[in-house]
């Protein structure tokens, strides 16, 4: 199993976005603003990845991530900070032993723009991969520095999608462990089903660009958003398959899940 994963630079947007069909009974300033990156709150994220199959390998994996995300101002501009930190649970060659531990922390920050709509939103900004696992075996050892660049479009109440671009290479730590060369683009799409109920699909698909290794799923997922006062509760899950992969450690099928908590002021 690689050791770095492009889950790593994974979707911020998750972290600030809700879906607005609970919140669109409030009115249409409070559903625009629930989905836009401008909008002052805070979140904290819980999600898992359960990978069952793995290419060139029986053993299973498994990533359950922490992700804080807060909005703050430059003089004029405004930029969304996020932190992500992964507990990884890795098959270990050539044993095949699984290994948990702390993974790599993974820090961003994005300069919102903007477009001028409160419904579109579009950000890019800079990312730096700190080597802070607990074991070798679960992290990459690896100073790594990119960027991010996303978009997302909640113009119509009933249908909202955009995209996650990312890169990052590595520029120092343990000389005996890979470079660091990956890309990521993320496609996501939320259909409104009513009541908070909704349909998405977010898979990440990766790009190894040191030694042309990929791997990229579709999938199809459930939701459900909850508001109450002051904070929303987002419970998803997403079944993921692999339709085209090259390479050893890429997931063949996973099974994404979370819980997403936004906190208004």
């Amino acid at each position: 199993m690689t050791t770095i994963d492009a889950r790593q630079v994974g979707p911020f947007i998750f972290c600030l976005l809700v879906t607005p069909a609970v919140l669109a009974q409030e009115g249409p300033n409070a559903a625009a603003q629930a989905n836009n990156p401008l909008a002052s709150m805070t979140a904290f994220n819980m999600q898992n990845y359960y990978i069952d199959e793995i290419t060139d390998s029986d053993e299973s994996a498994n990533q359950f991530w922490f992700r804080y995300a807060s909005p703050f101002s430059l003089g004029q501009s405004d930029w969304l900070l996020r932190a992500s930190l992964p507990i990884n649970s890795y098959p270990t060659p050539p044993s095949g032993d699984t290994e948990t531990g702390v993974g790599d922390l993974n820090l961003f920050t994005s300069y919102l723009v903007d477009t001028g709509n409160p419904a579109i939103s579009f950000g890019f900004g800079p990312q730096l991969t700190a080597p802070t696992a607990s074991k070798d075996e679960v992290g990459s050892e690896k100073w790594s520095a990119g960027l991010v660049n996303v978009l997302f479009n909640a113009s119509s109440p009933k249908f909202q999608y955009g995209y996650l671009m990312s890169w990052q290479q590595s520029f120092a730590g343990e000389d005996d462990r890979n470079d660091i060369d990956v890309a990521a683009f993320q496609p996501f799409g939320f259909y409104q089903l009513g009541d908070g109920t909704y349909l998405r699909s977010a898979p990440i698909w990766q790009f190894n660009l040191d030694n042309g290794d990929y791997g990229i799923p579709l999938g199809v997922g459930i939701g459900q958003v909850i508001k109450q006062e002051k904070t929303v509760y987002n419970f998803f899950v997403e079944p993921q398959f692999s339709v085209a992969d090259e390479g050893a450690g890429q997931p063949e099928f996973q099974v994404f899940v979370g819980l997403n908590l936004q906190f208004s002021k």
